[in-house]
């Protein structure tokens, strides 16, 4: 059950499933952060067992680890990826419990099947491209926005459809944006933009689900660049090269790196525990730590 309280103060008893499971609250225009005293949280755990849920850029990377964490807390899990045969591997590690989806996850038209379709009670918004890796000077338009044309749309479309079906109160959006949308990336071209755009839709889901008392909670999180992803090697190599630094001692300097499997576990406690009632967290080693 999700709840919107004072902080401090212990929730009130839901009330009747027909009315809102949300207080009106309205957003900071610049943090797009609950009113001060106001927060989401959880009156409950919440057991996955027996729900659905799907996630984008389920083949490889942060979105195979997501989607191997849900299984194991008893969901059933949809895999969206336009990788047939990234799908069949995901799909030999959980069994019957996965449902491979061949599509391109930017699709305004795949969101919509597939949310009408499954109604999942967690969605994971995880679909994004590698950035072009070089200086401003070196980019083109075409490799900078590569980021806009994946990353942001993808969590546009599935945000908007999920706010549109709508999915069922008590579901929880997971949008996965970047450390990047914090401090910059000047070597990835638009990715740090492009992820910090992909925080604020999260945050204006998010208000829009307060504000038509639908119980959606949208939350965004922030990962720590790692070399645990192919990604993360791309983005790790062109800067140590930047610094004029050996690879592996960049890496070094970085420990302890975030793995994917504790982004999984971090997904799964975001949609399962009352302990973080927040709109976006930082990830790292460390585990989920607030936005700074």
């Amino acid at each position: 059950m999700l709840a919107l309280v004072k902080a401090g103060v212990p929730p009130r008893r839901p009330g009747p499933p027909s009315g809102s499971p949300a207080a009106e609250v309205a957003g900071d225009a610049m943090s797009f952060r609950p009113r001060p005293g106001l927060c989401w949280v959880r009156t409950s755990q919440i057991d996955l067992a027996g729900t659905t849920a799907v996630v984008t850029g389920a083949g490889r990377g942060f979105g195979r680890a997501v989607a191997v964490a849900l299984r194991a807390a008893g969901a059933t899990v949809v895999g969206v990826s336009r990788s047939v045969s990234d799908l069949t591997e995901v799909g030999s590690l959980l069994g019957d419990g996965f449902v491979p989806v061949e599509a391109d996850a930017t699709d305004a038209a795949v969101a919509t099947e597939v949310l009408e379709r499954h109604r999942p009670r967690t969605l994971v918004l995880n679909a994004g491209a590698t950035p072009w890796m070089g200086s401003l000077r070196e980019q083109t338009w075409q490799s900078f926005s590569r980021n806009w044309e994946v990353d942001t749309q993808q969590a546009f479309h599935w945000s908007r459809t999920a706010l549109r079906v709508p999915l069922a109160a008590g579901s929880t959006v997971v949008t996965m944006s970047s450390g990047a949308a914090l401090r910059g990336s000047p070597l990835s071209g638009g990715y740090a933009g492009a992820k910090a755009t992909v925080r604020f839709i999260t945050a204006y889901a998010g208000q829009e689900s307060q504000e038509a008392g639908l119980g959606i909670r949208f939350v965004a999180v922030l990962p720590q660049l790692t070399p645990e992803t192919a990604l993360g090697q791309a983005g790790m190599r062109a800067y140590a090269k930047q610094q004029g630094v050996d690879l592996a001692d960049f890496v070094e300097a970085r420990r302890p790196v975030l793995t994917p499997e504790q982004v999984g576990q971090a997904v799964v406690r975001l949609s399962t525990s009352p302990d973080h009632p927040d709109p976006a967290y930082l990830l790292t080693a460390k585990g989920l730590q607030e936005v700074p």
